[in-house]
């Protein structure tokens, strides 16, 4: 059992938990199950009162109120992204937002989330704690442009375009930018379509918006 502070695993996973790296650490006993249902093997686990003793454990934690378990991970990025139907995020810097809309492809069977430009690192503490596991089990993939998108391009923009209607008669991808300032202009033009999501309120955060997306275009028509 780990009983001293300078231990070499507690002195990565506090590392891991302030600066992005080739690894990642995933906090809590639910996380870990996630992994191992996906197959993912995590580089170590440590358990409080069998790995390390349970003071140090809460001492690297990035939860306060501490932890039971915790692993260290490989990231995984998959080569491209793949359809039919993917998510993509355009500078959505909030790790929780995005965390959330990959747990959230994972509950509408997305094949895969996207990240374009200037977001959030979906293996940081606090996306992979928003994820809820998910971030085991959805292919997560790095792009630069909107042409390497599968699929019907279809950039989510408040207030413009046709209201978004669903179920998607054809691979396609779902464009979400960030809350305040949206999709870049640029991006937008070079998608096939705008759509908006109806609201009676000024706006919806980009997590909620990418939500309500993907429900509306995977949920199955009415016989």
């Amino acid at each position: 059992m780990i009983t001293s502070p300078h231990n070499d695993k507690l002195k990565e996973v506090r590392r891991l938990q302030r600066r992005r790296d080739a690894r990642f650490v995933a906090e809590g006993e639910d996380l870990l199950a996630a992994a191992a249902h996906a197959g993912w093997r995590a580089v170590y686990e440590l358990r409080a009162g069998v790995d390390v003793a349970p003071e140090l454990l809460d001492g690297v934690s990035a939860l306060g109120s501490g932890t039971r378990a915790l692993g260290v991970f490989e990231q995984r990025w998959a080569p491209a992204p793949t359809g039919p139907l993917c998510v993509a995020l355009w500078g959505v810097h909030d790790p929780g937002n995005v965390g959330t809309i990959i747990r959230s492809a994972r509950a509408f069977g997305v094949a895969s989330v996207a990240l374009g430009p200037d977001c959030a690192d979906p293996f940081g503490p606090r996306a992979v704690r928003a994820s809820m596991g998910a971030i085991f089990a959805v292919a997560v993939t790095q792009v630069r442009a909107v042409d390497e998108l599968p699929g019907e391009r279809i950039a989510l923009v408040a207030r413009s375009g046709p209201a978004l209607r669903g179920p998607a008669g054809a691979p396609c991808t779902i464009l979400v930018g960030a809350e305040r300032a949206g999709l870049p202009a640029a991006v937008v033009a070079t998608c096939d379509r705008v759509a908006h999501i109806p609201i009676a309120g000024d706006s919806l955060n980009a997590a909620m918006a990418a939500t309500i997306a993907l429900y509306e275009l995977s949920r199955v028509p009415a016989a």
